[in-house]
């Protein structure tokens, strides 16, 4: 699981069928202060809270879960956002 920010969304005019109903969005890795972030770290993710730009969200990459937390047992998924973040804090 990682913490990202949606910074957009995909607009396809055809998709997998493993994708119906779903958004999917680019969600930018959110890092630590003093780490340096990956250039083109950006990811998209298939959408099961409702989240919308700007959200920090939790995110599954992990193939196996993800398609375990969609109920998809045999799908083509690797990243879905299982969670919108209210808060974090960060003791330090």
């Amino acid at each position: 699981m990682i913490l990202g920010k949606v910074v957009g969304t995909i607009v396809t005019t055809v998709s997998h069928p493993h994708y119906k109903n779903r958004r999917l969005l680019v969600v930018q890795p959110l890092v630590m202060d003093g780490d340096t972030p990956e250039p083109n770290e950006d990811f998209i993710a298939l959408d099961n809270t409702q989240a919308g730009i700007g959200d920090t969200v939790l995110v599954n990459r992990e193939g196996n879960g993800a398609r375990q937390a969609l109920n998809i047992p045999d799908g083509a998924v690797i990243s879905v956002i299982v969670g919108i973040v209210d808060s974090i804090y960060l003791e330090g």
